[in-house]
């Protein structure tokens, strides 16, 4: 949660749902600085949330669907727990 936590992160996240890009296009898209963007795709890569695939003089960024639905699956059973447990008042 903490990864997408991140405006720019997440903006980078929601660009590549639509597909592979390079940074260059990433920059362009979200109108950020390269070493930025650069920063931010290392720990989505160091996460496991992004690969990197060289093609000739680009690299690609290619999000990882498994890495977003274990999280989301994460985060829904939570919620289901959190719904359960609501009314449930620790004792003091």
């Amino acid at each position: 949660m903490r990864l997408l936590a991140d405006p720019l992160r997440a903006r980078i996240v929601q660009i590549l749902a639509d597909g592979p890009a390079t940074t260059s296009q990433l920059v362009a898209d979200t109108v950020a600085k390269q070493p930025n963007v650069s920063g931010h795709l290392k720990q989505l890569r160091e996460a496991g949330v992004v690969v990197a695939e060289p093609r000739g003089r680009f690299t690609y960024y290619r999000l990882v669907p498994e890495a977003l639905q274990g999280a989301a699956l994460r985060l829904a059973d939570l919620a289901a727990h959190a719904r359960a447990t609501s009314d449930t008042l620790r004792t003091c």
